[in-house]
């Protein structure tokens, strides 16, 4: 039996970071009174995660129309500007994520679990069996259910969150260090500022 990380709901579920732009470690974190549970993950695994609950709300307010109160942007009351809960101590990777809408609860459920190795594929192994690459149990699994309210101003925060990153260049799509920034589209050459 894996051993399950649950907050039904938590008092407080954000996507944080730690470190400076360009060597930040992404977070998902629940806290339900003293116990506080951390998750290191991709920052495209935040971007996508945020993304899909936005569009997953946006779907269920079209569908369900009058008969269900869903905010289209996150409540200020529920807006968390906080940095993360310390002391973050990552419980896992996260890996492979789903999102589902539990009607009847009307809550947005998040299931994480941890990264493994059986998960990447490589292209010979498309050719085996596909019994041969079923992943294994997982050991743990961290799971959250949260109102949509709460999801909304989660998709919020995380937006904020992957904002604060290093700016792109606007002529090869790059991240500028803070130390300076060899754009391909410029020849190698570093841009001055006037």
């Amino acid at each position: 039996m894996p051993v399950v990380h649950r907050f039904d709901p938590p008092e407080r579920f954000v996507a944080g970071t730690v470190g400076e732009p360009g060597q930040r470690t992404f977070f998902l974190q629940a806290r339900e009174g003293a116990r506080i549970v951390s998750v290191s993950l991709e920052k495209q695994q935040v971007e996508a995660l945020a993304e899909r609950i936005d569009e997953l709300l946006d779907e269920i307010m079209r569908a369900a129309g009058d008969d269900l109160l869903i905010p289209a942007i996150a409540p200020r009351d529920l807006v968390d500007s906080q940095p993360l809960e310390q002391p973050i101590e990552e419980e896992f990777r996260a890996g492979t994520m789903t999102l589902s809408w539990d009607g009847p609860d009307e809550r947005v459920v998040i299931e994480v679990f941890p990264f493994t190795e059986a998960a990447v594929v490589s292209p010979e192994q498309l050719q085996e069996d596909l019994e041969d690459l079923l992943e294994p149990d997982p050991e743990e699994i961290f799971l959250v259910r949260i109102t949509a309210a709460a999801a909304r101003s989660f998709v919020e925060r995380s937006r904020s969150v992957i904002g604060a990153g290093r700016p792109d260049c606007p002529f090869c799509g790059e991240p500028i260090d803070p130390a300076g920034h060899l754009c391909v589209r410029a020849n190698g050459f570093r841009r001055r500022d006037p």
